[in-house]
């Protein structure tokens, strides 16, 4: 019997520096191309077993040679295959991309407003990072969620897209936290309720208030079930101004990193306001990890360096917005998401 020694396992090739840059100068492409699949529903046409190339362009009303090469490409990433008789079919990844599953999710990151303004505001990266300021705003002349309320249909494409990305992460804070000692959540910037419905659902006892604008409030589609009947209600307004009373505990999930240090203040202060000695707010963020590690939160604060005045933070800076509100950090819980759960009671 021979046993491998150190020196004798094989290892996949080390990319060189060479491949990393051309790698990494060439990923929009790869993006761009997954963003494309998923608006035309390729997987959606997959999903009842492989096709031929010339059945797939004659459904989606493609030019075939270039629809196999788009397909070509995405195999290479394991989104889609091609097997033996040529016909190509759905991978794990590629399931992902159909409707109900991921690809709200995906629209959204290909095409955030549904017009064209995230590929040209995204181009436009090198004004942000000359100036400071939000290449949208530059380009659009106002800010990101004026233009979504202004423009209906793009709002309403964002709202789907952030709801459908949201929801595996929903499930996971729900199993990561004990919500169950708790009588009434308020659910802060909550849009359509993913997050309240995945904990009332998980949580029989427990019942909820979803608090956004109010016109996001006006289609709760999550909650908005006959197994949670009676057990919610919505209300209408702008968190800046006020938060309501009578919570047991606040939610705040993906809200802060959307607006500047002194927004996040603001808004902190008004649930500091309502909150009782006893009463905890859970904020759910990305932590940005120190060193040079990769992680989501690094690359999607370029997003929101482009698209406004927010940021992804590390735990130390929240930390510090914490403390400007007259808050402070009791205990930070890891899920199995690249969401943590930061629980902040009165300072």
């Amino acid at each position: 019997m021979t046993i491998a020694t150190h020196d004798t396992i094989e290892r996949p090739p080390a990319t060189s520096p060479v491949e990393l840059i051309m790698n990494l100068s060439l990923g929009y492409l790869v993006s761009r191309s997954l963003h494309v699949a998923a608006e035309l529903g390729i997987a959606d046409f997959l999903r009842d077993g492989p096709k031929t190339i010339e059945v797939l362009a004659t459904q989606l009303r493609a030019h075939q040679p270039s629809l196999r090469r788009l397909l070509r490409t995405l195999a290479a990433y394991g989104v889609f295959a091609e097997d033996e008789h040529g016909e190509f079919t759905l991978t794990p990844a590629a399931a992902l991309l159909q409707q109900g599953v991921m690809r709200d999710g995906v629209l959204l990151c290909g095409e955030v407003a549904g017009d064209g303004s995230w590929w040209n505001a995204v181009g436009a990266l090198r004004h942000s990072v000359m100036t400071g300021q939000p290449a949208f705003e530059c380009q659009q002349g106002k800010r990101f969620f004026d233009y979504v309320q202004d423009h209906p249909e793009c709002g309403r494409w964002f709202d789907r897209g952030m709801a459908n990305f949201a929801t595996a992460e929903n499930s996971a804070m729900a199993q990561a936290y004990d919500f169950s000692r708790f009588g009434h959540l308020v659910d802060v910037g909550g849009g359509q309720g993913g997050l309240l419905a995945e904990i009332l659902t998980s949580h029989p006892t427990v019942q909820g208030t979803l608090f956004d604008v109010p016109q996001v409030v006006q289609v709760p589609a999550y909650v908005d079930h006959a197994r949670l009947s009676g057990r919610w209600r919505t209300v209408g307004g702008d968190f800046f101004q006020s938060v309501p009373v009578g919570g047991d505990a606040y939610l705040l999930k993906r809200i802060l990193h959307d607006w500047s240090d002194e927004h996040c203040v603001r808004l902190l202060r008004n649930c500091a306001k309502v909150m009782s000695s006893t009463t905890p707010l859970l904020v759910m963020e990305a932590l940005v990890p120190s060193g040079n590690q990769p992680h989501p939160a690094k690359v999607m604060d370029i997003l929101m360096m482009v698209f406004g005045e927010g940021r992804e933070r590390s735990e130390q800076e929240f930390n510090e917005l914490f403390h400007q509100a007259g808050l402070r950090l009791h205990a930070t819980i890891s899920t199995r998401s690249t969401l943590s759960v930061l629980e902040v009671i009165r300072a």
